[in-house]
């Protein structure tokens, strides 16, 4: 069984059922996806998540794949939707937190300087490439097949196949010179070979193929949100592809005329890079709020303080945008009317303070602004109550991190209001320190209780009930006047 092509496999679990031959599935693209999907999110555990789920979509799609697909490529690019829906859930669940990911666990070698510069691009970089050209470079360093093999995979002769790999990786040298990567092309693909794909965890592939036979049945709810959101991602790439396609038929054929909204040249969608550098080299003096360009991509934003005063958002919420706007929790928020529906992009590299710009821009185009007033309100009040709690200690220095997974959240040498923010975007109420402790503390907060997650719990108990037994402290609810943010139409 080992020996039969990828599609033979796939159409033997299709047409008889053969648990045997997904499991074969499995366990040669275990290792591909799970990688691609460690690169995304940076979490060994969320990777894990999306490599079940993508594993899971196969199953439930293997009817449908056509002869020729190449199923290296179909899982590489289901992967990269998939932890895009990933992403994009998270950072809407916890937009404010500062997330530390996990250093990685990659095992260092004698290129890991070269890696450690690629590993961050090399997935945005794969995306920009043709799906021939992905498939190419995929096959021939990701998959380490010769050229021979390639060649068989994508239906030409060597010469032919030998071209196509090098025109690939020219483009992905373009790519990572632009951004400041200056490699040979041959330093570039031996990177990618030893390092793109590491051995996913011994017991992954079997809990995988379990779940993905299921078709899903078995998976926590977590992952059928995860399932559904990149299905909805690909249906609407698709549908994207679909209609491109479509216009330049229309446009060929010369029937009709196509109207296309025209935009500032300027202005266009490579300078909504939430990444440093990309932010760093955007030209002065825009500001621009607009509706998104990104519904399929990844969510979030990016502030580059004083002195430089550059922010960038995208397929962010108006309420995300308040927060950005006037550095200010969510929960600690009144709205005395209907905010605007639908995730925004934004843009701000004008010389002076970009929050204020932000707030002048949402007052302008919006008719929104925030003031400050104290109003009675529900809060919690976090309160110390069992001393020398054993995920609670004084912290002996170092260097200040968090972490955080889908059932754990730890910190070192973090203050209290760290614990009391995290709370706060957890339970969407104001969280009032009342603890006294005056010492940045280590913790560490698990809260997987008898094999649940913190969404299974009716107002997440069970993090409550971790934080008052893993800490020491607890979470009471009591009604008093705070400072809120009151936004408002202009007067």
């Amino acid at each position: 069984m080992q020996d039969a092509g990828d599609m033979e496999l796939l159409r033997e679990y299709d047409r008889q059922g053969s648990e045997a031959a997904f499991a074969a599935l499995v366990q040669r693209h275990v290792s591909l996806v799970y990688s691609a999907a460690l690169r995304h999110v940076g979490i060994a555990a969320h990777a894990e998540e999306i490599t079940q789920a993508v594993f899971v979509i196969l199953a439930r799609k293997a009817a449908g794949l056509r002869p020729d697909t190449i199923l290296e490529s179909w899982l590489y690019e289901t992967t990269r939707l998939t932890a895009l829906s990933f992403r994009r859930g998270e950072r809407r669940r916890q937009f404010r937190e500062q997330e530390a990911y996990m250093q990685s666990t990659l095992q260092e070698s004698a290129d890991a300087s070269t890696w450690n510069q690629l590993a961050p691009l090399l997935d945005e970089a794969m995306a920009r490439l043709g799906k021939k050209d992905r498939d190419a470079v995929l096959l021939r360093f990701f998959k380490n097949k010769n050229l021979r093999e390639v060649a068989a995979a994508l239906k030409v002769n060597e010469t032919a196949a030998q071209k196509r790999v090098h025109r690939a990786v020219e483009k992905l040298r373009a790519f990572f010179t632009k951004r400041g990567i200056i490699f040979p092309a041959a330093v570039l693909t031996a990177a990618i070979s030893a390092n793109s794909v590491q051995a996913a965890p011994v017991a992954l592939a079997k809990t995988v193929t379990a779940v993905a036979i299921a078709k899903g049945a078995t998976a926590s709810i977590s992952t059928l949100t995860l399932i559904k959101g990149a299905l909805k991602i690909m249906a609407w790439t698709k549908m994207q592809t679909a209609v491109v396609v479509g216009v330049g038929v229309l446009l060929a054929a010369g029937t009709t005329t196509v109207v296309f909204k025209s935009f500032d040249p300027v202005i266009n969608d490579s300078f909504f890079n939430t990444e440093y550098h990309s932010l760093l080299a955007t030209p002065s003096n825009i500001l621009i709020i607009r509706p998104t360009h990104f519904a399929n991509g990844d969510a979030g934003s990016y502030w580059l303080y004083a002195p430089i005063n550059k922010a960038v958002g995208r397929d962010v919420s108006f309420k995300d945008m308040l927060v950005s706007a006037y550095d200010w929790s969510a929960s600690r928020m009144v709205f005395t009317g209907s905010l605007p529906s639908g995730e925004f992009d934004y843009l701000i590299t004008k010389p002076r303070d970009a929050k204020e710009a932000l707030q002048n821009q949402l007052k302008k185009q919006f008719g929104l602004v925030g003031r400050k007033e104290v109003r009675e309100t529900d809060v919690l009040l976090l309160q110390l109550k069992i001393a020398n709690a054993p995920g609670l200690s004084v912290s002996a220095g170092g260097n200040g991190y968090t972490s955080r997974d889908q059932n754990r959240f730890s910190g070192t040498n973090q203050p209290v209001s760290t614990l009391a923010a995290f709370a706060e975007g957890i339970f969407s109420s104001p969280v009032l320190d009342q603890t006294g402790l005056t010492n940045n503390l280590d913790f560490n907060l698990a809260w997987s209780i008898y094999g649940k997650k913190l969404a299974d719990y009716p107002n997440h108990y069970g993090l409550k009930k971790a934080f008052l037994d893993q800490l020491g402290l607890e979470l009471v609810p009591t009604n008093m006047p705070i400072e809120m943010l009151v936004v408002e139409k202009v007067k």
